[in-house]
């Protein structure tokens, strides 16, 4: 079975200050059914949405955040665990920082436990242990995470489900005539020093920060995917029938 790495973003996973349950359903539902033909690896954000639910804090500070991160996920987790009982599908938490991925050694230790779990059937949910990990939470997010995921954990496929349903080639906020990108190669640098403009109050991302983790794949001769988040039949299409309706595939020259 092919392995994959299945990343969603706080701007897909929440809405209105809190956990949007509708499209974390059909999130689940929709793992449900790739489980069936793939190894699936769920890199998830929302624990910051999550403890905010409990805890109204000011998440421009930082200790705050901390904060809210810790006490959201453990409600993140309870909540992905309630939604795939229904599915007989165990859930794992697997928390990790950059320093998992520091070295060879270091990112064997953490991949000896992902294959452990997925040859037991369970689905690892991986996070940045975002209460500590003050970079993650400064500079960097769940994009660059789910890219080292799909590398060091040897994944043939990373995809990430957002609200930027594709690439195109001009911001299609600002223009009306902008086009879909749907196979991309390679990414040039000045795409990638574009400032990040994310467009949720939990999202630490944008476009850019997609850009980053594709080209981080494509220099390793992986792929990556982006569709959207909201509506996941092109995501389906893709990864169950076969077929491209929509997305971005992001993939080496030598392997398209």
């Amino acid at each position: 079975m092919k392995r994959i790495v299945l990343k969603v973003g706080s701007a897909v996973l929440t809405e209105n200050n809190r956990i949007a349950r509708d499209r974390m359903q059909n999130l689940v539902d929709l793992i449900a059914r790739l489980k069936a033909r793939y190894e699936v690896i769920l890199v998830s954000s929302g624990a910051v949405a999550a403890g905010y639910t409990e805890l109204k804090l000011d998440k421009s500070v930082l200790a705050n955040k901390q904060a809210l991160a810790s006490i959201g996920q453990p409600l993140l987790m309870n909540r992905y665990k309630k939604k795939f009982e229904k599915h007989g599908i165990l859930p794992a938490q697997v928390l990790v920082t950059a320093a998992n991925f520091y070295t060879e050694s270091q990112a064997e230790k953490a991949r000896n436990t992902i294959d452990t779990l997925i040859g037991n059937g369970v689905l690892p949910i991986i996070n940045e242990n975002d209460a500590t990990a003050v970079e993650e939470l400064v500079l960097g997010d769940n994009d660059q995470l789910s890219a080292y995921t799909a590398y060091h954990f040897n994944a043939d496929l990373l995809v990430i489900l957002s609200d930027i349903n594709a690439y195109y080639d001009k911001d299609p906020h600002c223009h009306d005539d902008a086009c879909v990108r749907p196979l991309v190669h390679a990414i040039k640098a000045e795409e990638l020093s574009k400032e990040v403009t994310p467009h949720n109050s939990f999202a630490t991302g944008g476009i850019v920060t997609k850009l980053k983790a594709a080209h981080f794949l494509l220099e390793r001769g992986r792929s990556m995917f982006l569709a959207s988040g909201f509506d996941l039949e092109d995501i389906e299409n893709f990864l169950l029938n076969d077929t491209q309706s929509g997305g971005t595939l992001f993939t080496p020259e030598s392997v398209a």
